[in-house]
């Protein structure tokens, strides 16, 4: 397989115009760089426990509150970003979230930081589906199963900067000089500004909205459009829970469990986020020959495969090898849902429907982390991991199966609203077939 994948990642990678590279990586940065920022204090939880003088546990809420946060986000810019177009939105979205991170720098008590966490959840959940749906509008269909994987890498690769920033800057100026840094992707606003034009797809639908003056309610209220919105909300729940529940805790279990330094525990992360970048990468270009949900499925069944290693290694190179192996078909499957959730929604609502969906199901799995902490005091870290994320490779696993998708669809094309079942079809996927859920 390794030299046809060559060919796709090259066949795939090509071929792109000035402003389609653009887009596309000002979305790039806006994720990575919104990545960055949240997992700064996942890094510092017990700095800033210490500080405040007060437990790990309790500063971990401010996670909690940051995914409660994103779902509101998601709404309000998308809604904004699907009647005014997607590259203003997204300018105010990047420059709310980054003055709020540097804010969070200054915080004279835990309350101050919570409300802080809160608010910026509001920037970190509109961003993505501002940044996704501009990029995959100007993508051509040939090519996003790539470019979707690249995309969804940014949130390793924020990771992955944020552990090297832990590492620079933490020693100088503690965890509050982290977030002051945090304030740096303001500066992607001016790139968007003078480099991004805006999306052709967004202006199509919107001159045919004006003209057939179908209200963007009616779109979403459509009986089809409104049945894959539920079913896309608990799909995101299991991948966020998949995500959340392999990342979110590890940095305090490789510390606090297994009694290593902070050094230890980034160097670990750094190798984990690149086994997410290359699986992001790799799935998303296989997606684009064998179909979403063949890739998912895929990654998904060769992770549930690495659990016991993952949950139960103690060595140093088999908790690298482990983490690297997990992070490479965790992050793989997640390679393919920018291209998945965006071919599946409607041209109308495309700035609201992939992050309100997407955000909600981080709503969902917001509990994740005080969950896993709280099993990890009963009984162990390794249990925590184990009873945590296979029930859940298994829920992405089944939800996707039995799913639909619209692999390939052009954007832009359609009515408002789908007149007959070809057009339904269209907008909402393709029927399965039975038994399979796989087209």
């Amino acid at each position: 397989m390794g030299v046809p994948l060559l060919g796709d990642i090259r066949d795939q990678a090509g071929g792109l115009d000035r402003d389609q590279r653009n887009a596309f990586l000002a979305a790039f940065l806006g994720w990575t760089m919104d990545a960055f920022d949240y997992f700064l204090l996942v890094f510092v939880i017990t700095e800033v426990a210490k500080d405040f003088g007060t437990s790990a546990e309790k500063v971990t809420v401010a996670t909690t509150l940051t995914l409660i946060a994103r779902p509101l986000g998601a709404y309000l810019f998308g809604l904004w970003a699907d009647k005014a177009g997607r590259r203003i939105p997204l300018m105010a979205d990047v420059l709310f979230y980054s003055v709020i991170e540097m804010i969070s720098g200054f915080s004279t008590s835990l309350t101050m930081l919570l409300v802080l966490r809160f608010l910026y959840g509001i920037g970190m959940g509109g961003e993505w589906g501002l940044g996704v749906s501009l990029a995959m509008e100007k993508i051509p269909p040939a090519k996003r199963g790539f470019y979707s994987g690249l995309l969804q890498v940014g949130y390793p690769a924020g990771y992955l900067v944020a552990a090297l920033a832990y590492f620079v800057i933490t020693p100088i100026f503690g965890w509050r000089g982290l977030f002051v840094f945090g304030a740096v992707p303001a500066l992607l606003a001016l790139y968007v500004r003078y480099r991004v034009g805006e999306s052709e797809v967004w202006e199509r639908t919107n001159a045919r909205l004006r003209m057939t003056r179908t209200p963007l309610r009616e779109v979403f209220f459509h009986r089809k459009v409104l049945v894959r919105f539920f079913y896309l909300v608990l799909l995101m729940t299991a991948f966020n829970f998949m995500s959340h529940g392999t990342q979110d805790v590890y940095p305090t279990f490789v510390k606090k469990g297994l009694g290593h330094s902070p050094h230890f525990a980034v160097g670990i992360a750094v190798i984990y986020n690149v086994g997410a970048i290359l699986g992001g990468v790799v799935a998303g270009t296989l997606s684009q020959r064998f179909g979403r949900r063949r890739a998912i499925v895929g990654s998904a069944l060769l992770a549930l495969l690495v659990v016991p290693l993952f949950a139960y290694s103690k060595s140093t190179a088999m908790l690298a090898i482990s983490a690297f192996l997990m992070q490479l078909f965790v992050q793989g499957a997640w390679g393919v849902i920018p291209a998945h959730l965006t071919e599946m929604s409607p041209d109308a609502i495309r700035g609201f429907y992939p992050g309100v969906t997407y955000q909600l199901g981080n709503l969902l799995a917001a509990i994740n982390l005080p969950l896993q902490e709280r099993l990890a005091d009963a009984h162990g870290y390794s249990f925590a991991f184990a009873v945590v994320v296979a029930p859940t490779l298994l829920a992405v696993i089944l939800l996707t199966a039995f799913g639909r998708e619209a692999h390939g669809v052009e954007f832009g094309g359609a009515p408002a609203l789908p007149p007959d079942r070809a057009e339904a079809d269209r907008v909402t996927g393709p029927e399965t077939h039975p038994g399979t859920g796989l087209s």
